[in-house]
């Protein structure tokens, strides 16, 4: 079973509790206006890659990792894909709970995938709206849900479903001449985030969350 598949990254810390593995998956139909990850939208077969390959490079983190977060993209497009993720992840480690992103409501998702959705403890349901800044952690926008849906969901993830953050949260990952920006910025601060590079004489091309 193939994948398609933006990136990985470890340690994440600004997309869920604790060190965390990240998935981005490639590939969305949804477009929202402002998305800051548009290079993940267009999926292309350069982007297949094995869940066996994935869920390989998994394993070196299982000491050093309390869950995985699943993003991208659109992960409800890849629906085997994903049941085959989540519950390979599982299998690596019962301790692991899975966080996955969507830019469908709940219902939605429950139709799409509902073979993943048993493999997932919580979800963050619902398109990004620029129109509608939020300061509820982990998500974009204030009509995004944090859903529990698993026993363990339940357990580390309640109390932050109405959680708010102090500050904003981003890791910088650098790579192949690329910066990536991890986690949900709020309102002005990818324009900080430019200026303080420009300071330090790093000067950002190709910027993917502008069309």
């Amino acid at each position: 079973m193939k994948l398609r598949l933006a990136r990985t990254h470890h340690p994440v810390t600004t997309l869920g509790p604790g060190r965390r593995i990240g998935i981005w998956v490639q590939g969305c139909g949804i477009g929202c206006p402002g998305c800051v990850a548009r290079d993940t939208w267009v999926a292309e077969p350069r982007h297949d890659v094995e869940v066996a390959d994935v869920l390989a490079w998994c394993a070196r983190h299982i000491g050093d990792a309390a869950g995985v977060t699943i993003t991208g993209g659109e992960p409800s497009e890849q629906p085997a894909a994903l049941a085959e993720l989540v519950h390979g992840l599982h299998a690596l480690n019962d301790d692991w709970d899975v966080l996955c992103y969507t830019g469908v409501e709940f219902d939605e998702f429950e139709r799409r995938c509902p073979e993943a959705l048993t493999g997932i403890d919580a979800l963050i349901t619902g398109p990004f709206r620029i129109t509608e800044p939020t300061d509820l952690v982990w998500r974009g926008s204030a009509n995004q849900r944090l859903i529990p849906c698993s026993e363990r969901g339940e357990q580390r993830y309640r109390r932050w479903a109405l959680a708010e953050r102090d500050r904003p949260e981003l890791q910088l990952q650098v790579g192949d001449e690329r910066v990536w920006m991890i986690g949900i910025p709020g309102r002005g601060d990818l324009a900080r985030l430019q200026r303080v590079l420009r300071d330090q004489g790093i000067e950002l091309e190709g910027v993917s969350w502008r069309p």
